[in-house]
């Protein structure tokens, strides 16, 4: 007899799902429901030290209830267990910023989740009756509140055996859903024939999620790299080794890569339910999103409507695409994008962008929230983006003028919340009064302290705005729809800032700076987001990191990775080198002490020269929008030809330009075509220009970041590798990826010219990958005979 299947679901992720209702309402600040980021905060664990001899902290419980097919294991952890003789209590600790003399009862979820846990506990301890007790704690001031009840252990069975009947119907779909899932997996065949290192690539995956590892990858272009790692994730999934598969991603279209590999395994007979996650601008049916019920007709009611909405698509559809979902949406009646994120708890592929479970502050909390865990699967796509993203979603910035901005916006509806700003802005006042450009900060609490007290009244003030309880004259001024919208977009800067100063160790810099806009800011900077990212990772099985220019490799581990013992794996190119021309142009320089118009002249011949030396398309990647105007208006006065046509990206290329652009190289043109770009930009990473549609590539410079100070404090923080980790490194990446665009396939001949005579020194020579081993010097003598040799010998 099979061993029965056992079905998982946490505690809060059980009440939170079965017991919403109601409107979806963005008025609502939540703030009783809103816990400080990191629920092992300092206030939380002081209160459990505080509880006396009796109170047991952070305590695991967990219930099976058999069927006659599965299991349903209902699993979490107690804030606190209080186990006095006459009552044992179960105590829920949730840390708020609102003042609590206005929190007149617990939240719902918040009793549901400790009637949870009391049954849970009378049940295995055979207790005939239960205490609960939510204690709400204010972050600033400390203060506590707390609320209790008293059930018997029949009421208790009775609420919990009802609560998991309105579960049975997900739960046994999960379980006949896993079964067809896993024997469609079971003897899946890769798709293709394997191409050079692609089987050991493969492998490595398959290998490293078995043993829970983590692995990066160095794949160059024609590896397959999709593929090579969605089949063995999948495969690990139907042997055991993990339950659902996140595939990450920085830009949309590698998006639709992994929805094209996930198709092709379909075909070939695999069961899984794949979703791509939408940003909610783009899912939304209003102009702009305004989650109310007020402002969009699908918000009322729509928690009443929404998991029977899911429940349909679910059991009729495997492929929930972006139409698919609004298709379904308006035909229920719900948020298409809160659907979205519904489905993401049944599918068993998520393709989302990085933020959806690296940032802290709009994470999905149903996979990585406080104490939630999973047998994830992390599937990092173009992982050297994740360091910059990194370090932008783990850092967070207050600027005193927009503090001056809520104070001016508040001053005729509360002269308590115009007091708090004014609080705030003098503190900012006494860090701008120190600093010249920037200055380093050992401690910003001052300032955190007074923010809390702050986030408590603008909670405070907006919840009062929305139910209409404002107590006095002054504040019964109607708040304007704009002022509450920009007081809101106030209230999360100020959220966002208190939650990543929670976050604040050894690997971030404070500091404050005044700004080229004579703006004025102190800033949380996370320098090294390698801990905060193997923090979120941690809660799945398994970590593969992948990439065309994952090098050099070491760099990479050690800021995307808090683990030294992960994996490493290199693929050579599978395409033959007689296809590629590298050259590196020794006679010329890009750097700041150079630039002027004989080195400018010197680019444009070059790009010249490139381009006459057989018709086709080109693109000229640059490292700033003011060296390519200089460079490109020499470019038309001296070497313009009638027979070679330009396209130049502008700043802030809307979508539709970008398509326009990259049209001009889908499209078979009479003429050769050069297009001036920006290095590091839209048209240097992520484009697909294959065969005859791109031919060669000029990368002016060595990419390095311009001078700021984040750069600088970069910099200083790694000492010896500071200028590696903070110019030379980050510059190389995009010189690899702009050089990348040439030979997107087996059939593809092109030419890579690089200028600099920096690529010819050693600390650069040693960062050129594998296939960039046969590199050329050259200089405007002999260039043109360096590509009649390479162009001739294409038959």
């Amino acid at each position: 007899m099979s061993k029965k299947q056992k079905i998982r679901i946490s505690v809060r992720s059980l009440v939170e799902f079965i017991l919403r209702s109601g409107d979806l309402d963005n008025r609502k600040s939540a703030s009783a429901d809103r816990e400080a980021m990191q629920k092992g905060s300092r206030l939380h664990r002081k209160i459990q030290k505080q509880m006396g001899a009796s109170y047991r902290a952070e305590v695991p419980l967990s219930i099976e209830k058999e069927y006659e097919d599965f299991f349903l294991v209902v699993e979490g952890r107690a804030d606190g267990i209080i186990e006095e003789p006459e009552l044992v209590v179960i105590d829920e600790i949730k840390g708020v910023y609102m003042e609590l003399k206005y929190l007149e009862k617990p939240i719902l979820v918040h009793v549901a989740q400790a009637k949870c846990y009391a049954y849970i506990y009378a049940q295995q301890k055979k207790k005939q009756r239960m205490g609960i007790q939510m204690t709400y704690a204010n972050l600033e001031s400390e203060e506590i509140k707390q609320f209790q009840e008293e059930y018997s252990f029949e009421e208790l069975e009775t609420w919990f055996t009802d609560l998991i009947a309105s579960y049975y119907k997900w739960a046994e779909f999960q379980y006949r859903w896993r079964i067809r899932r896993n024997e469609s997996m079971e003897n899946m065949e890769f798709p293709f024939p394997y191409r050079k290192d692609q089987r050991k690539v493969v492998l490595s995956v398959y290998q490293t999620i078995r043993r829970k590892k983590g692995l990066f990858v160095q794949a160059p272009t024609g590896v397959g790299k999709t593929m090579s790692v969605v089949y063995p994730a999948v495969r690990a999934v139907g042997q055991g080794f993990g339950e659902k598969i996140f595939y990450l991603t920085a830009k949309t279209i590698t998006r639709t890569v992994a929805e094209e590999a996930f198709g092709i395994l379909r075909e070939k007979g695999l069961c899984c339910k794949v979703i791509t996650l939408t940003a909610k601008e783009k899912m939304c049916i209003c102009q702009e999103p305004d989650c109310n019920p007020v402002s969009c007709p699908r918000a009322s009611g729509h928690y009443d409507r929404v998991n029977d909405a899911v429940f349909d698509l679910l059991v009729h559809s495997e492929a929930f695409d972006r139409d698919t979902i609004q298709q379904k949406a308006e035909e229920w009646n719900v948020c298409p994008f809160e659907m979205c994120l519904d489905l993401s708890m049944w599918a068993d592929a998520v393709i989302c962008d990085y933020n959806y479970v690296f940032d802290p502050n709009v994470h999905l909390r149903r996979f990585f929230g406080d104490g939630v865990k999973g047998e994830y699967i992390f599937l990092i796509d173009e992982a050297h983006n994740l360091v910059d993203r990194g370090r932008q979603m783990y850092s967070a910035a207050i600027f005193k003028e927009h503090v001056l901005a809520a104070k001016k916006l508040v001053k005729s509806y509360s002269k308590k919340l115009e007091r708090c700003l004014e609080k705030v802005n003098k503190r900012m006042l006494a860090y701008k009064r120190e600093c010249e450009s920037y200055e380093i900060l050992s401690s910003v609490g001052d300032l955190a302290m007074a923010l809390m007290t702050l986030m408590g009244e603008l909670e405070l003030f907006l919840e009062e705005r929305r139910k209409g309880l404002a107590e006095t004259a002054v504040e019964q001024v109607p708040l304007k729809d704009e002022d509450g919208k920009a007081l809101l977009e106030f209230y999360f800067e100020v959220r966002d800032f208190l939650n990543i100063y929670e976050l604040l160790d050894e690997n971030y810099v404070i500091y404050s700076e005044l700004d080229e806009e004579n703006q004025f800011r102190v800033q949380l900077y996370c320098v090294n987001p390698a801990q905060n990212l193997h923090n979120c990772m941690s809660k799945g099985v398994g970590r593969i990191y992948f990439s065309a220019t994952l090098l050099p490799i070491q760099y990479y581990k050690k800021l995307l990775s808090a683990e030294p013992l992960d994996y490493e794996t290199y693929a050579e190119s599978p395409f033959e080198e007689k296809n590629k021309l590298l050259l590196v142009g020794g006679d010329v320089s890009s750097r700041y002490t150079r630039r002027g118009y004989g080195e400018y002249r010197k680019i444009a011949e070059y790009i010249a020269k490139l381009v006459s030396a057989k018709k086709g398309n080109y693109l000229a990647f640059f490292p700033s929008y003011k060296l390519m105007q200089d460079v490109f208006q020499i470019y038309r006065d001296k070497y313009e030809r009638p027979d070679v046509d330009w396209i130049i990206q502008t700043p802030s290329m809307h979508e539709e330009e970008r398509e326009i652009f990259l049209e001009n190289f889908e499209t078979e043109n009479p003429n050769t075509l050069i297009g001036f770009c920006i290095m590091g930009g839209i048209f240097s990473e992520g484009i697909d220009l294959i065969g005859k549609k791109l031919i060669g590539a000029v990368i002016v410079g060595t990419g390095i970041p311009q001078i700021s100070n984040e750069r600088e404090i970069l910099k200083d923080y790694y000492k010896e590798n500071g200028f590696d980790y903070a110019y030379r490194f980050p510059g190389m990446n995009k010189v690899l990826q702009a050089g990348g665009r040439v030979i997107r396939s087996k059939e593809d001949r092109g030419v890579i010219l690089l200028l600099d005579d920096r690529f010819l020194e050693p600390e650069y020579l040693q960062l050129f990958p594998m296939e960039w081993k046969w590199y050329q010097p050259c200089h405007l003598g002999n260039v043109m005979q360096c590509l009649d040799v390479f162009w001739k010998s294409d038959v």
